[in-house]
C-alpha cells in the first residue's frame, strides 16, 4: 500500500459543468488541471473562461497546460478510431521540453494537493490523460460523470 496521492481524471463528454463540479466536490479535488492543448468546447461550460468561472464559483482552481495537451496529429488519429498511433504521436510530444516542463509543474502540485486531470475523452483508456496521470508515478483514480 502507498500514502502517495491518487491523481484523479475526468472527460466530460456527455456530462453538464454542475455535474463535473458535483464530482470534483465529492472526490475532494482543490484544483481541475485542464490538459486540452486547446481549451475550447462546443458543449456549453466547457470552454476555458467558463470553465475556470464555474470553478471558481465552486472554491476549486483551474489551471490550464496546454503543453500537456494532444497535438493535433495525434487529435485527428484519436478521432480516427486510431489509438495506437495516438499514443505514439503523445509520447514523442510528452518527450519534449515544454511537455516536460508542464508535467513536472504537474507533479509538484499533485503531490501536494488533490488534483484531477480533465480533458473531453469520457473512457480514460481513450484518452491521453490517462498518459499524463500513468508519466507521474502516483496512483490514477478516474472519475466518472
Amino acid at each position: 500500500m502507498t500514502d502517495a496521492p491518487a491523481v484523479a481524471t475526468v472527460g466530460y463528454e456527455g456530462a453538464t459543468p454542475d455535474r463535473l463540479v458535483a464530482a470534483l466536490r465529492e472526490a475532494g479535488v482543490a484544483t481541475l488541471v485542464d490538459v486540452r492543448a486547446i481549451a475550447n468546447s462546443r458543449r456549453p461550460g466547457f470552454a476555458k473562461r467558463a470553465l475556470s468561472a464555474a470553478m471558481a464559483d465552486a472554491g476549486i482552481r483551474y489551471v490550464h497546460l496546454p503543453a500537456l495537451g494532444t497535438p493535433a496529429a495525434g487529435r485527428e488519429a484519436a478521432r480516427s478510431g486510431k489509438p495506437e498511433v495516438m499514443r505514439r504521436i503523445f509520447g514523442a510530444h510528452l518527450a519534449g521540453t515544454e511537455a516536460q516542463a508542464a508535467l513536472a509543474e504537474l507533479g509538484d502540485r499533485a503531490r501536494r494537493e488533490p488534483v484531477c486531470l480533465l480533458c473531453l475523452e469520457a473512457d480514460p483508456r481513450h484518452c491521453h490523460r490517462t498518459l499524463v496521470a500513468e508519466a507521474l508515478g502516483l496512483p490514477i483514480r478516474h472519475l466518472s460523470l
